[in-house]
């Protein structure tokens, strides 16, 4: 539902639509209309307009002569992330082992406490949660605006194929004890095993949405 806060209705009606589809409420082929979508958030035209504009220098949406097209995220789109992070967020995981503070890595500690708390209760969203807390974390402790800047978006897009990964019980117990060995190179302040840890993690992600996809998956 659409609220009038400060932040502006085009900003609001925008968020609302990416994270529908980012998440599969929209699914990909499916057209947005703006009377639709004005409709169903109770608000004007114009913000509607602004909105899908936005969506569209995004690529998440594309024209379609009947209204817009939702394009989302492919599978492809989601390797490529992947591979974009697998080659980065070391570097950002590396950097967070030198800049942290003591206090700050006891900070993280606990989002990962918190992990494995509701790993034991098989809770899907709050893992992810917490997946999201972990990263983001670490891309903030690197100290680089242009890390967290490029990474929190990357993360941010295939957060329908992360939480269909963390719906497998093996394979969130996995990413958690992964989650525990980046936290313990970080807290040894070793920045190479940090990077090392960091890299491994997201292979591994990596290598799990391919098993899931399978070799007859294709974009649509």
């Amino acid at each position: 539902m659409i609220t009038h806060r400060s932040v502006s209705l085009a900003d609001q009606v925008f968020d609302y639509l990416e994270n529908d589809i980012l998440t599969g409420v929209y699914a990909r082929g499916e057209i947005l209309t703006e009377g639709k979508i004005s409709e169903k958030l109770g608000v004007s035209r114009t913000p509607v307009r602004e909105a899908l504009r936005r969506l569209e220098q995004e690529h998440l949406i594309e024209e379609s002569g009947k209204g817009m097209l939702v394009v989302g995220i492919s599978p492809e789109d989601a390797d490529n992330i992947y591979e974009i992070r697998e080659r980065i967020e070391g570097l950002a995981a590396a950097l967070a082992t030198r800049n942290a503070s003591n206090e700050e890595l006891v900070r993280l500690g606990e989002i990962l406490d918190l992990q494995e708390f509701y790993l034991g209760r098989d809770d899907a969203e709050k893992i992810k949660s917490m997946d999201n807390d972990f990263h983001r974390e670490v891309y903030r402790l690197s100290g680089s605006a242009v890390y967290y800047d490029t990474l929190m978006p990357l993360h941010k897009k295939i957060q329908k194929f992360r939480k269909s990964a963390i719906q497998d019980p093996d394979r969130a117990a996995s990413s958690v004890a992964e989650h525990r060995r980046i936290l313990q190179t970080m807290t040894a302040r070793d920045e190479a095993a940090a990077e090392e840890a960091m890299v491994d993690h997201i292979r591994m992600a990596r290598e799990h949405l391919r098993k899931q996809l399978g070799p007859s998956e294709d974009a649509k």
